[in-house]
C-alpha cells in the first residue's frame, strides 16, 4: 500500500484516547460510601427518575445493605474528639503511637479502629524514615557495640539551633541507648568541655557510672580533660569514625526526634523560653511518648492513673513560668 500518509492516525481504526492518569476518581470500596453515591444519584438525578432498585445495581450496592443502619457505637464521638486533641498536641504521631496513648488513659481500643477514624478525619500520618544498614565486619562482628543493659552505653552529641533573634542555641543531649532514656539535655549559647565535664559528673553521682560511653570526634569529646576524667572514673570511650554518624545512631535517632517534634514547631523568644520547653519535652519522651522499639512504651513511664495521665496530656505549654 505504500507509505502511509503523515496525517494518518497511528494505531487501530476507532482507537479512543485514554483517560490521563490519576483523571478518575477512587473507587467506591467501602458499603458507607456506596451509601452515599446511592443518596447523591437519587438526590441529583430525582428520586422519582431513579429508583433506589436502579441505583443500587449501577453502583454495586447491595439493597440489604443500603437499607441496614449503621451502628454507632456510644463511645464513638469522644474517642474521635480525643484521636484529634492527641493528633493536634502531637502533631508527628502517627495513629499507632496515638493508639498507645489512648490505651495509656484507659481507653479500650485497637490500632485498627484509630485508623478507620484516623483516616475518616482526614489526618496525616507521618512519613517513613528509610532505614539504614548496620556496619559489619569481615569476620561477621558488627563495628558498633550494642548495649545489653542498663548503664552499659551511654551517647552523647551536640545538636544546633536558634532562637528568634537569630542567636545561635546549643543543646548537650545524652541518652541511655538500652533504655532510650534521655538521661539530660543541657542548653546554651555556649557549651565547651568543662559544661561536657559538669553535667557527666552531675549524671554519673545520682544515676551511676555507666560502662561505655559513644560519641563523635567533636573537640569537645576528644578533649584531653576529657578523656582523661573518664579514665579515672573507669568509663570506656566508643568514638566513631569520622564522617560516619550512623555508627551512633541511637542518639543520632533522638536529636532527630528532637528537632522533628519540637525544634522545627516551636519559636524560641528567648534561651529561657528554649530551656523550659526543651526540658518539658525530655520529661514527656521519657515519661509519656511511646517508643516503637520498646513495644510502645514510654522509656521511664511514671505509676499513674489513667485519668492523671490524661489530665497531664491536657495541660498548657508552660506551667506557672513567665516568659518574656
Amino acid at each position: 500500500e505504500g507509505e502511509r500518509p503523515a496525517q494518518a492516525a497511528a494505531g487501530r481504526g476507532g482507537a479512543g484516547q485514554g483517560d490521563p492518569e490519576g483523571s478518575r476518581g477512587g473507587k467506591l470500596l467501602s458499603p458507607a460510601k456506596r451509601r452515599r453515591a446511592v443518596e447523591h444519584v437519587r438526590s441529583t438525578l430525582g428520586g422519582s427518575a431513579v429508583s433506589e432498585r436502579r441505583a443500587c445495581k449501577v453502583l454495586g450496592q447491595s439493597r440489604s445493605t443500603h437499607r441496614h443502619p449503621r451502628k454507632v457505637a456510644d463511645d464513638e464521638v469522644p474517642l474521635t474528639q480525643r484521636i484529634i486533641e492527641l493528633a493536634t498536641q502531637f502533631g508527628r504521631y502517627g495513629y499507632r503511637r496515638v493508639t498507645a496513648l489512648l490505651r495509656g488513659e484507659g481507653w479500650r481500643v485497637n490500632h485498627k479502629r484509630v485508623e478507620r477514624i484516623w483516616r475518616q478525619e482526614g489526618l496525616k500520618v507521618p512519613q517513613r524514615q528509610p532505614k539504614r544498614k548496620r556496619l559489619w565486619l569481615n569476620d561477621g562482628s558488627c563495628v558498633r557495640l550494642r548495649p545489653t543493659h542498663k548503664d552499659h552505653v551511654w551517647a552523647y552529641d551536640f545538636v544546633a539551633a536558634r532562637t528568634h533573634d537569630g542567636k545561635p542555641v546549643r543543646m548537650l543531649t545524652i541518652v541511655d541507648e538500652f533504655t532510650r532514656e534521655c538521661l539530660a539535655i543541657d542548653v546554651g549559647r555556649q557549651l565547651k568541655h568543662d559544661d561536657v565535664l559538669e553535667r557527666l559528673a552531675w549524671l554519673m553521682s545520682t544515676r551511676g557510672v555507666p560502662d561505655h560511653i559513644r560519641s563523635d570526634n567533636g573537640s569537645e569529646f576528644t578533649a584531653k580533660a576529657v578523656r582523661q576524667w573518664l579514665s579515672k572514673v573507669g568509663v570506656k570511650t566508643l568514638y566513631i569514625e569520622p564522617g560516619s554518624p550512623w555508627e551512633n545512631g541511637y542518639i543520632e535517632s533522638f536529636n532527630g526526634k528532637l528537632r522533628d517534634e519540637l525544634l522545627n514547631t516551636e519559636i524560641f523568644e528567648t534561651l529561657l523560653e528554649a530551656k523550659v520547653l526543651i526540658e518539658r519535652w525530655r520529661v514527656e519522651y521519657n515519661t509519656i511518648r511511646p517508643d516503637s522499639s520498646l513495644g510502645y512504651r514510654p522509656p521511664a513511664p511514671e505509676a499513674r492513673s489513667p485519668e492523671a495521665c490524661s489530665a497531664s496530656l491536657r495541660r498548657p505549654l508552660v506551667e506557672g513560668v513567665g516568659l518574656t
